[in-house]
């Protein structure tokens, strides 16, 4: 007989499992756009101008070189410029009309699989996940 393996008090590997499990669903959704669900949010927050790689990076919780890398590939689908700032060690991430297009073609792909979440968890949890999800968050960020 084969046992359930005993749930793990990992807080870390629970949430990155739940991330994996609601990205494979952004994901599948979001593919007739050409995109994944973190392209789509690099893209979501390009709107906002003038962000730069590094308050972008920061902005998505993301390493300044790992952003750098997935920025590569929207700038070369036209969909990101990346542009001299007043300081020459920055670079503003600028989203391009292509861009805009991609994002509205995405937006009601990324709609219906939101309200399926929805629909699967309960609003009010989701709107508890939430709101939990933004104040760990917001613990986590703050200085020691």
């Amino acid at each position: 007989m084969n046992a359930m393996p005993a749930p793990t008090a990992c807080t870390c590997f629970r949430l990155r499992k739940l991330s994996r499990l609601l990205s494979q669903r952004y994901d599948a959704a979001l593919a007739p756009a050409g995109l994944n669900v973190n392209q789509f949010s690099i893209l979501r927050r390009a709107e906002r101008p003038r962000y730069t790689i590094g308050s972008l990076a920061a902005e998505l919780g993301m390493e300044r070189t790992t952003l750098s890398r997935d920025l590569r590939h929207l700038v070369d689908a036209g969909w990101l410029r990346l542009v001299a700032g007043d300081d020459a060690r920055r670079r503003h991430v600028v989203l391009t009309a292509a861009g805009r297009r991609t994002i509205e073609r995405a937006l009601p792909l990324w709609r219906g699989v939101q309200d399926e979440v929805e629909r699967d968890l309960g609003a009010t949890t989701v709107a508890k996940l939430h709101v939990d999800l933004d104040r760990a968050m917001q613990r986590l960020e703050a200085p020691r």
